[in-house]
């Protein structure tokens, strides 16, 4: 069983924001990320029917347009402007509890999604997870995306494996379903500049991470973040992230010795920034001439970090994640 989602802590969620600075009401688009649907025996990946009406119901009620992956996708490719208004809904998985419990409602809204398909679980028949069959009539209201294979922790995984896992799965959903996924998710949201190079090499015309965050005209199509909805949201907080433009300086990936030093980039105007670290938490920094230093000297926790920088309500997130086969 799959659970061990990059999802981003409540702690992490409840303050990001409040933290440091108030909070603008304007954003950019966004995508968000389901799992499974009214299915009590995993809280920490489920969204209850009664919560999902909620959000539905929020967006609807609040100027909020629900539209296919493929609209923002294309609007991206053309350098049109994002509008503020713009939501994506996708799903992770393709658990059994969509199909029954989740469908039905995207169904009443009329709302699109996008669902990323475990192909081993179904290919398998695990019970927790939708049939071909039952993807054949979830295809007719919505897009199907790829989420791998076998679900690996891919920076765990060697370069044949990773390639072999793309071919195999793209090619059971060709024979099965007669579809070639243009989009792609990232199983538990990881990965890292090798696996990234991989998954361009198939071609999809989107890349989705598991990174809170928003969506601007000028955001890398192959590394989308998106925003989990799990438990009770609170999509006005949600709804008001922007993406904030960066360039990131240092650290690009996992420091060989496990030591990150400190962390640079350049920002937009600003005096003061905010940056998270896994483990260690938050902290304020001033900004110099658009100047991001941070020097941090500490030994990262887990093999898998993240870093979010914080300016108002604009955040960007970078994960570092150890992996086993890279070359360095």
């Amino acid at each position: 069983m799959k659970l061990r989602k990059l999802l981003l802590p409540n702690s992490l969620r409840g303050i990001l924001l409040p933290l440091f600075f108030p909070v603008f009401l304007l954003s950019d688009a966004h995508i968000f990320v389901y799992h499974r649907f009214g299915d009590n025996r995993y809280p920490s990946t489920n969204t209850t029917v009664k919560e999902l009406k909620k959000e539905f119901n929020y967006f609807k009620n609040n100027g909020y347009k629900v539209i296919p992956l493929k609209k923002l996708v294309n609007a991206l490719k053309n350098r049109k402007k994002i509008d503020d208004k713009l939501v994506v809904l996708t799903i992770d998985d393709n658990f059994k509890s969509f199909y029954k419990n989740g469908l039905p409602i995207f169904k009443e809204f009329g709302y699109p999604f996008t669902l990323f398909v475990y192909v081993k679980a179904t290919q398998k028949r695990y019970p927790d997870y939708t049939t071909w069959d039952q993807l054949k009539e979830i295809a007719k209201y919505g897009e199907i995306g790829f989420h791998s294979y076998s679900h690996p922790h891919m920076t765990f995984k060697s370069d044949e494996f990773l390639k072999d896992d793309f071919k195999r799965g793209l090619s059971l959903m060709k024979k099965h379903l007669d579809i070639e996924p243009k989009y792609f998710a990232y199983p538990y949201g990881e990965f890292d500049k090798r696996v990234k190079t991989i998954a361009k090499e198939f071609g999809f015309e989107a890349i989705l991470n598991q990174n809170i965050g928003a969506v601007s005209s000028g955001s890398d199509i192959l590394d989308l973040d998106r925003n989990a909805l799990v438990g009770k949201s609170n999509l006005k907080r949600d709804l008001a992230y922007k993406e904030l433009k960066i360039e990131w300086i240092e650290p690009k990936e996992f420091p060989q010795n496990g030591i990150l030093k400190k962390i640079m980039a350049k920002l937009p105007d600003t005096k003061y920034a905010g940056y998270y670290l896994s483990g260690y938490g938050w902290h304020r920094i001033k900004v110099k001439d658009g100047k991001f230093l941070a020097n941090v000297n500490k030994r990262l926790l887990f093999e898998r970090n993240r870093i979010v920088i914080n300016v108002k309500n604009q955040i960007k997130t970078k994960l570092l994640i150890k992996d086993r086969y890279g070359n360095r």
